[in-house]
């Protein structure tokens, strides 16, 4: 056990409010993955294989500046964050004073901008070079329960709109800049009345604040928050609920009502973790690598306290240094370095390696900096030299893939930063069906697509495209 990393039984608690409905539908991509984390579309609507500029295509919409975070999908409406005013032509030009982020509302039918709200930076801030110019000052994904909106702005705040872009509350959620230069990822996400921050940077805590008013209800610190920019999930039900989230070297379940540890776990021996956990049937799943190593492993939710020995159900060699794995009937799919791997989700066992093809040239770029990286190296250092944000078509193709798989339709959907997006069969036979690119983009494609109701929304750095089979 590393010291330090497990210590939240002396964390300070706050009183606790009270729960209440979500209104989100089935259809709905809510937050980052969509349903629970999943990245598994729970609607049956086809999604074509193929697309183009001149195919398949619904619409595509300009946005008011570059960003990482992915988009999520509500009814009517499309949301995604983006920013604005300082390096968001892809360099480190202008001033800082002049950094705003935006919350961006679309129609989902046109791709229209319906509101955008705007929020002054907090100074200081990261200034765009090195690492950080590979993550932005847009990289978290919003979330909604079809009632509120909630966008995270790192150091500037956590802002709760309703749907119509009535601003409702603002709440802090620390305001530390990274000392690696790295930056913040980590996405918030809504579990019944309260909005839990994975505040990593800003104050290395979780933090849960009323939907309604963005109070703060409790708060955990931990110095393992602070190398962590996964996203958590939620196993369990009503009192046996759990927020499940994979920190350096572990993964930890907390109590929802009042933020206290439930159980541990010790997991993937690496000093950061960039990959989110996800939940099926019980079972949280990781898969990570990085400084220190790396790894994968499956965990029996439910436990008490240390469950190393008791809840772990296997752990392997399989590494993935960013892109959080998807489980879909018994299988568990990531992809690294332009490799998809499937394992048996039941055992931990491979059941195949096969290497995506075709696209754009350029893309081994990814695949070297990803072997790079297991080799113990930074997460994407040297970012910046690869054209990140912006740098128009020549910029893209080189360095590390950001965006996680997703399941839609059968199929298994995964977007690499050249804008190449791989459309695999699912099965214990490896199969790609297509690559599709648009031909008109630029900038990077770092977002996790988002899936409803039969519309595949792509996102990148520039563009937000809207992809369903023509009517």
């Amino acid at each position: 056990m590393r010291t330090g990393m497990r210590r939240l039984a002396a964390f300070s608690l706050m009183a606790v409010g009270t729960f209440s409905v979500e209104s989100a539908t089935a259809a709905d991509w809510a937050r980052f993955r969509g349903p629970n984390g999943s990245g598994v579309s729970a609607d049956e609507a086809a999604i074509p294989a193929e697309w183009s500029d001149s195919k398949n295509l619904q619409w595509k919409a300009d946005l008011p500046g570059p960003g990482s975070s992915s988009p999520i999908v509500i009814g009517d409406r499309v949301f995604v964050t983006s920013w604005s005013g300082y390096a968001d032509g892809g360099a480190d030009e202008g001033s800082l004073d002049s950094l705003q982020r935006h919350l961006v509302c679309l129609d989902r039918k046109t791709g229209k901008q319906l509101w955008k709200s705007t929020v002054d930076a907090k100074l200081p801030e990261e200034s765009y070079r090195g690492m950080f110019a590979e993550n932005g000052y847009a990289s978290h994904t919003p979330v909604s329960d079809g009632e509120i909106v909630v966008a995270f702005f790192g150091k500037s705040g956590v802002y709760g709109y309703d749907l119509d872009g009535k601003e409702l509350w603002q709440a802090d959620a620390g305001e530390n800049l990274d000392q690696r230069g790295w930056g913040s990822a980590s996405s918030p996400i809504l579990f019944q009345d309260k909005v839990i921050v994975t505040a990593s940077v800003e104050s290395h805590s979780v933090i849960a604040l009323d939907k309604k008013t963005g109070k703060q209800v409790w708060k955990q610190e931990a110095d393992g928050f602070g190398s962590t920019w996964g996203t958590p999930v939620v196993a369990g039900n009503g009192d046996d609920a759990e927020i499940v989230i994979g920190v350096p070297y572990e993964v930890w379940a907390l109590n929802p009502a009042n933020g206290k540890l439930k159980w541990y776990c010790e997991a993937m021996p690496s000093n950061s973790m960039c990959s989110s956990v996800v939940e099926k049937d019980g079972v949280i799943y990781g898969v990570e690598s990085g400084p220190g190593g790396g790894g994968s492993i499956a965990i029996k939710s439910g436990g008490k306290g240390d469950v190393s020995q008791s809840g772990k159900l296997w752990s392997g060699g399989d590494r993935s240094r960013i892109d959080t794995p998807v489980v879909h009937d018994g299988l568990l799919y990531y992809v690294s370095s332009g490799v998809v791997s499937c394992i048996d989700a039941k055992t931990g066992d491979r059941v195949y390696q096969g290497r995506l093809s075709g696209g754009s040239a350029g893309g081994r770029g990814g695949e070297e900096r990803a072997a790079e990286q297991d080799r113990g190296g930074r997460p994407g250092e040297g970012g910046g030299r690869f054209g990140s944000f912006g740098g128009g078509r020549g910029g893209r193709g080189g360095g590390q893939d950001y965006s996680s798989p997703i399941i839609a339709d059968g199929k298994l959907i995964f977007a690499r930063r050249s804008g190449d997006v791989f459309v695999v069969k699912l099965g214990r036979e490896f199969e790609q069906l297509a690559v599709n690119r648009f031909e008109s983009g630029s900038g990077d494609f770092h977002a996790t697509p988002a899936v409803s109701d039969g519309q595949l929304f792509i996102r990148s750095s520039k563009t937000l495209y809207c992809v369903s089979e023509a009517k």
